[in-house]
């Protein structure tokens, strides 16, 4: 900041675009498989290219996707919370919607591809992300504060949702199998957007306080000055990362087909690979938050994700379903009705005093372990 006109430093474009290495990656691995994607994609049957292809796909589409959360969370900074995060859940689920679209207008139909991805999607963040976040943050600061009530509206929308979404089914099918009918599928949607709009009401109007710490509330302005910049800037480059990653993502199909219906892998492992990559770069981000003492931020990420995830993927995947041909299954099977309702049901208790410590971490770590289990003995 100047001493004469108390302004904040703004770095030059020439800094910014440094910053942004990572943008020529991207673009150049998307003009290698525009223009050469069939010659690439002819030699899948090959093991080890089959392997290199998809290394490569996926650390380009998770760098990418990183990118974007870090210009979300510039925003974020800029904008202040709710909006930053709402910012980043929207993006996420863009990705989450076109990857899942794009595998299942690939090869062979996988009507059980998005309940797969919407368990491990939950899986991942409310028992890996929520058990790495406090458990690494209780082990700096013992024990940490969040806000009560807002962890307690993004749970009493998660739960009726996620019973509705993936537990429902198994009961309510014409035909008794783990399905919903068309009209019950058309009323799911209409009651998930339905909520989830309600919910963002809340969030960005009268109850915005819910979902801010008051401690962070009060931070000098010194605290967001590494963020400070033109904000055309992360808008413009939040755009597009996000245009690269839809395309990459797409691109990223045909290994991922290949793999599941080829090698005969659990049909469960192409719905971790979706989670895993849009559940990355907010893991990182609310590590980093929840080791930072910014326990909100972290539960704003996690939550916003899972209810995000739920309350707008599932009604896109089912428009999607019905205007291309592609079923949907929805109900879970196995065992994994009892974990979603043992992570929701710990959840709860997790959130419920306002304060969290290590003991509540290393238990949603248990559940993580046993999920990554039974998906290979189910």
């Amino acid at each position: 900041m100047t001493a004469d006109a108390g302004t904040l430093h703004r770095p030059p474009i020439g800094s910014l675009l440094q910053r942004e290495w990572f943008l020529a990656i991207s673009a150049l691995t998307s003009l290698a498989f525009l223009f050469h994607g069939p010659a690439l994609f002819a030699l899948l049957a090959n093991p080890i290219w089959l392997t290199l292809i998809f290394i490569w796909l996926f650390s380009v589409v998770l760098g990418s996707a990183l990118a974007v959360v870090r210009h979300a969370d510039h925003l974020a900074e800029r904008l202040g919370e709710p909006y930053g995060t709402l910012i980043l859940t929207l993006a996420i689920t863009t990705i989450e919607v076109v990857a899942i679209t794009a595998v299942m207008q690939h090869g062979e139909n996988n009507p059980t591809l998005v309940r797969d991805t919407l368990f491990a999607v939950v899986m991942i963040i409310l028992n890996g992300m929520v058990g790495l976040s406090l458990l690494l943050g209780a082990w700096r600061r013992h024990e940490q504060r969040h806000n009560l009530q807002g962890a307690n509206a993004y749970l009493g929308v998660i739960v009726p949702l996620a019973t509705l979404s993936m537990i429902m089914p198994n009961f309510t099918h014409p035909n008794g199998g783990p399905g919903y009918s068309t009209v019950q599928q058309t009323v799911l949607a209409f009651i998930s957007v339905g909520l989830y709009g309600v919910f963002l009401m809340l969030q960005t109007g009268r109850h915005r306080g819910f979902f801010i710490d008051d401690t962070e509330e009060a931070m000098p302005a010194r605290h967001h000055a590494d963020h400070q910049g033109p904000l055309w800037w992360p808008i413009v480059m939040l755009a597009l990362y996000m245009s690269l990653v839809v395309f990459l993502v797409e691109q990223l199909a045909p290994p991922i087909d290949y793999f599941i219906e080829t090698l005969r892998a659990p049909a469960a492992l192409g719905g971790v690979i979706m989670a895993v990559l849009v559940a990355t770069p907010e893991a990182i981000s609310a590590v980093r938050a929840s080791v930072a003492n910014h326990l909100q931020r972290s539960v704003n990420i996690f939550l916003g994700s899972v209810l995000s995830t739920i309350g707008l993927t599932v009604p896109a995947m089912l428009v999607i379903s019905h205007l291309t041909g592609n079923p949907v299954i929805l109900g879970l099977d196995h065992s994994s009705p009892i974990m979603l309702v043992l992570t929701l049901a710990l959840s709860i208790i997790t959130f419920s005093s306002g304060r969290t410590h290590l003991m509540q971490g290393a238990v949603h770590l248990v559940l993580f372990v046993a999920y990554v289990l039974l998906i290979f003995e189910t």
